[in-house]
């Protein structure tokens, strides 16, 4: 944010407090609620990490100072009424106090958090293409050049196809599965991601996310 659009924000309503709604920002999912003055909101932006206006202490906070459970900045947006903001965010370990990633500790996971998932996916293959560890499967496959992993998914599309025409559900679940790993690696070898087929399927729907 500018200091600018800082300035624009509704500070009167609450008496010079924004409630700051943190949803991490691969998952989408909500993982507290804090309070920020202007000095923690320019304190934020200017570290790119999240920083709060304790009201207990009547102090600035910024989240992680003694756990090293920081909150990094990825961008802060206003609601349509200028008095509440929602930071995205990623965090560094969990965000709860009692050790949980949520504070919101019974609310169960989306089905959006679960696919996201695949992002987690996706760095570890993108970490074993870089580093190739000893004894990684990810890893011979990517020395075996593309070729091979083409051939593999290939392969994996096939045993989908043969499990979808006469086997039960656990096992068209247990190839897709395979199927969907090999198709990652096949793309991050590309230098592309799931983001670039997802984005595909959805300009073909009008830009609107697929059904």
């Amino acid at each position: 944010m500018t200091p600018e659009q800082i300035r624009a924000l509704d500070w009167n309503k609450g008496d010079g407090l924004l409630p700051a709604v943190i949803q991490h920002a691969v998952t989408g999912a909500v993982l507290m609620l804090g309070f920020m003055n202007r000095q923690a909101l320019t304190a934020t932006v200017d570290a790119g990490r999240v920083v709060f206006y304790s009201r207990r202490r009547q102090a600035l906070w910024l989240k992680g100072e003694t756990s090293g459970h920081f909150l990094n900045l990825v961008g802060i947006a206003p609601d349509c009424d200028n008095d509440t903001l929602l930071v995205q965010a990623l965090p560094a370990g969990p965000v709860c106090h009692v050790g949980t990633p949520t504070c919101f500790i019974d609310v169960p996971p989306t089905d959006a958090e679960r696919l996201a998932f695949l992002a987690d996916l996706e760095r570890v293959i993108a970490q074993r293409i870089a580093e190739r560890p000893e004894g990684s499967y990810t890893a011979r496959l990517v020395v075996q050049g593309q070729k091979r992993m083409a051939q593999k998914v290939g392969e994996e599309g096939l045993e989908v196809a043969l499990a979808a025409a006469g086997g039960e559900d656990k096992e068209v679940i247990s190839e897709s599965a395979d199927l969907l790993y090999h198709l990652l690696l096949l793309l991050k070898s590309r230098n592309l991601s799931l983001k670039h087929v997802v984005d595909e399927l959805a300009s073909r729907h009008g830009g609107h996310t697929p059904t």
